[in-house]
């Protein structure tokens, strides 16, 4: 993670303007209530957990309830047993996103 990534999650009020969420929209997506979300934008410690949430879903953009353990296993698989086809298989997923944009 670069330091602007760990930047990023330490202020989710940035991350929460920048998409043009509010408060309800942005925290409910990883379980939070409004009023815990607005702790934690007002510098409350965030667990772990919850910013690995935030970083997933707003930074990575990745919706979580449909992402599946299987999911997570064929990537590590790829990357471990067979690293050409997944930098491949990422390369051309980078290359579909950009072009969807």
């Amino acid at each position: 993670m670069n330091s602007t990534q760990t930047h990023e999650i330490t202020n989710p009020r940035e991350i929460r303007h920048r998409l043009g969420l509010n408060q309800q929209q942005f925290w409910s997506r990883i379980n939070v209530t409004q009023s815990g979300g607005s702790r934690y934008e007002s510098g409350r410690n965030m667990p772990k957990p919850v910013r690995e949430l935030l970083r997933l879903v707003h930074i990575e953009q990745i919706d979580v309830y449909k992402l599946k353990r299987e999911d997570v296993e064929v990537a590590e698989y790829l990357k471990k047993y067979e690293p050409d086809l997944f930098k491949s298989l990422k390369k051309r997923a980078k290359e579909k996103r950009k072009a969807a944009e």
